[in-house]
């Protein structure tokens, strides 16, 4: 069961940190583990508006990628030093869309130090959710907005649970170079900007307002900025339409972004303030928000949080594993058959093979627990099929690398092994992933005959590539059909230079 504390078992490591890649500002925290919370203890943003830099054909420009390579330099060295599970970096929506993110990571990741995930638009409003809900105490269902430099989160939920979520592509960052270049302001570019917005957001609005909130949040620079703003000319916190109404008139009037003048509107945010506000206003206009409250919790918040639950009972991927069992129909008493022998396997070699760390052995355990993924499809094609469901699926928690891992391991369990397909996975996790999809294939292999009887004592042995696999003597000579296996899958070995021996 779920723990709903972090006192109750706590993480392996007293401080944690959280890389934000954001589309406009790239974030770093710092905190510690206190007392069943997390307290900050150091905090970098640097505005390096990568969405800025991406162009026609999404490729990202060489002034961006330098920029962005610039502040990970910096914080790799605050970073350094710190246990590899301990730190936990995020891409956003910028390297979800650029067609050259791959060499922006490679270079990204050599001077950070650690490896930087990409994730899927619902899954980073997953983590914004969770660090605002991780820092307030309010029990009504809330709505929360994230307005980010290449898109916008919304979300329903309510206590730690998400109900709804979605990812619209309208960032301030784009927005101020599609509608507003040049840094001119008019009532027809304000106009075209929150059309554009209109479109978005209809894709959700019965949605949203079927299921209904009590209490609006909005999260991170754009909102906060906004609610500043409000601050110092009226008596209360709240954002409300009339007075955006009355922040929008008053920068058209000005005419350009360099004539704006409001309180507590940072030099660094002015170019992108007039489309924040246009974003919001539409969010205002047609979801039919009255007021809404701004916080500083987002996604980095929710990346920590999530990240001191990867090391306990708390995290949310094992989940959303087992969703994925009920959702698809699965056999989990044979999926558990097969987790337990490839762990059992796995546990036998991790060391020889370097294979010995939490997180790949967690990601190992629940690839076993899907291999089936596709069976619902075909069974001639499963392994494709399953590939292609993970891949193509909306799994909480996870990375698109670590989808993209899970995913890998499926197809790569039974049949002619895919080794070209390899290369598609980050380059860190390349040799193990080939290994681990041989344990797997074995693992599987072992339990075709789908029964609750025990498996041999079975010792696994390596030297390099070489695959050793050892029964009791004359085990195989009274079970014929797994002998037969065992000769096809060393056939298909073979075929991929990987060797394999049994006896």
């Amino acid at each position: 069961m779920p723990r709903s504390s972090l006192k109750d078992d706590p993480p392996r490591f007293d401080v944690v940190a959280a890389v934000d890649l954001g589309s406009n500002s790239f974030h770093m925290s710092v905190a510690r583990v206190v007392d069943g919370g997390l307290q900050t203890i150091g905090r970098i943003k640097e505005r390096v508006q990568l969405a800025a830099g991406l162009y026609d054909g999404k490729q990202l420009s060489e002034d961006a990628i330098q920029r962005g390579v610039d502040c990970l330099k910096v914080f790799g060295q605050r970073l350094h030093g710190m246990h590899p599970e301990a730190v936990r970096a995020v891409g956003t929506n910028t390297l979800r869309l650029a067609k050259n993110a791959p060499e922006f990571l490679q270079r990204a990741e050599e001077v950070l130090g650690f490896p930087i995930e990409v994730i899927a638009g619902k899954e980073e409003a997953r983590l914004i959710y969770a660090g605002v809900a991780h820092t307030r105490a309010d029990k009504e269902r809330r709505l929360v907005i994230d307005i980010g430099g290449g898109s916008t989160e919304i979300i329903i939920g309510t206590g730690f649970n998400a109900q709804l979520l979605d990812s619209l592509q309208m960032g301030c960052v784009s927005f101020e170079r599609k509608f507003f270049p040049g840094g001119e302001l008019s009532k027809a570019k304000f106009k075209a900007a929150q059309t554009q917005c209109y479109l978005e957001l209809q894709t959700i609005e019965q949605r949203y307002r079927k299921l209904g909130w009590q209490l609006a949040i909005g999260s991170s620079g754009t909102i906060i900025s906004i609610a500043e703003i409000l601050r110092s000319r009226h008596d209360d916190e709240y954002i409300t339409l009339s007075r955006l109404h009355a922040l929008r008139d008053e920068i058209l009037e000005a005419g350009s972004v360099e004539r704006i003048k409001l309180p507590g509107l940072s030099d660094d945010r002015r170019a992108i303030f007039a489309p924040g506000l246009a974003i919001l206003l539409s969010c205002f206009e047609i979801l039919g928000i009255e007021k809404m409250q701004a916080t500083e919790a987002a996604l980095r918040e929710g990346l920590l949080y999530e990240l001191v639950g990867r090391f306990s009972h708390l995290d949310v991927r094992e989940r959303s594993i087992y969703g994925l069992v009920h959702r698809h129909q699965l056999d989990r008493e044979q999926a558990e058959r097969v987790r337990d022998t490839a762990l059992s396997l796995y546990k036998q070699v991790a060391s020889d093979w370097h294979l010995d760390e939490p997180e790949l052995q967690a990601l190992f355990g629940w690839a076993a627990i899907v291999h089936e993924i596709g069976l619902m499809i075909s069974y001639g094609q499963m392994h494709k099929h399953g590939a292609y469901v993970l891949t193509h699926s909306d799994i909480d928690g996870f990375s698109q690398q670590e989808k993209q891992l899970l995913a890998l391991l499926v197809r790569a369990h039974r049949r002619k092994f895919p080794d070209e397909e390899f290369a598609s996975v980050p380059k860190y996790w390349r040799v193990k992933a080939r290994r681990l999809a041989r344990l797997l294939r074995l693992a599987a292999l072992l339990h075709h005959r789908r029964t609750d009887e025990p498996l041999p004592k079975i010792k696994l042995d390596v030297e390099r590539e070489i695959l050793r696999l050892q029964f009791p003597k004359g085990w195989l000579d009274t079970h014929t059909l797994m002998r037969a296996d065992l000769e096809q899958e060393k056939i298909y070995s073979d075929e991929a230079k990987l060797p394999f021996e049994f006896g």
